[in-house]
């Protein structure tokens, strides 16, 4: 991974940490991220419209790519807002982002014919570790007599299938941003989940429900649109430039920051184990980071 690359992706952690805890702390975390989308789709339509006009989008293969991934995250940000109704973000997102980094490797050799070296595994299996320490922490003892448990879950669950709309999403998106330019990708990817999201939406709240969270946490909704798509333009832009292998894991260095972010501020369980697990996660990040 080229140092341009880990700076910009990260960027990307540190942000991405940052609107998953904005999101947690919603009323409503539904209709919190289908204000986001609408966010999104308006701050940033100028900058989509001299994007566009700049990089025409390839047709009609930059158009498929387009609608692909809003129907994929159409489907992680519904996700995502129930596992974070149900569960901390502490747990949350760690179990989330950590389904990814085991999967996007995998996907990455056998569908991008991607080769990775064994130094990048070893930082890869760290990373994913890592992860799982972050969220065993503090359920050892009942795992030993329930090995299953954590399917009885609804967070870990909605966190599970979180984590594998993530890893469909990378590698589609690695394909994606060949055709399309980075930010004008993800602009017409938040564009286009919204309008998905929104017959959802509209059927199961209603408008006085979806005033009520802009008025609680309208704020918090500009934010997390401006933090949503710094995040994962950057990350787009350094896939263009590196190997999905690498991005990705080393995108989730912002699992430490949102442990911190969960257990500081929102005052959710923090010990020894959780450290451990987001130093591990450090170790694998840099790993990764640095394998040729």
């Amino acid at each position: 991974m080229t140092a341009t690359s880990f700076l910009l992706v990260l960027f990307s952690a540190v942000a991405h940490a940052g609107w998953n805890f904005l999101l947690k702390r919603a009323n409503d975390h539904e209709a919190f991220v289908w204000w986001m989308q609408l966010g999104i789709s308006v701050i940033f339509c100028p900058l989509a419209i001299v994007l566009f006009i700049m990089t025409p989008i390839e047709y009609p293969a930059g158009w498929i790519f387009v609608v692909g991934t809003s129907v994929l995250h159409a489907f992680y940000f519904v996700l995502l807002g129930r596992g974070y109704a149900h569960g901390d973000l502490s747990t949350v997102y760690p179990i989330a982002r950590g389904t990814g980094p085991a999967l996007v490797p995998i996907l990455g050799v056998f569908i991008l014919g991607e080769t990775i070296s064994s130094q990048a595994i070893i930082g890869i299996v760290t990373v994913v570790v890592g992860i799982f320490v972050v969220y065993w922490s503090g359920n050892l003892t009942k795992i030993f007599k329930n090995p299953l448990m954590f399917l009885g879950e609804k967070s870990t669950l909605y966190a599970l299938a979180t984590g594998l709309f993530i890893c469909l999403y990378s590698v589609w998106d690695k394909k994606g941003v060949v055709h399309v330019t980075p930010f004008l990708y993800m602009y017409l990817m938040a564009l286009g989940s919204g309008i998905f999201i929104t017959p959802y939406i509209l059927k199961a709240r209603s408008m006085g429900a979806l005033l009520d969270e802009w008025r609680l946490n309208h704020r918090a909704i500009v934010w997390v649109s401006a933090l949503t798509f710094l995040a994962y333009g950057l990350v787009l832009t350094a896939l263009s430039l590196s190997k999905l292998s690498y991005v990705w894991p080393a995108r989730e260095m912002g699992i430490v920051a949102a442990v911190l972010l969960g257990s500081l501020v929102l005052k959710e369980p923090f010990g020894r184990p959780r450290l451990l697990g987001s130093l591990l996660v450090v170790f694998g990040v840099v790993l990764v980071a640095l394998a040729p």
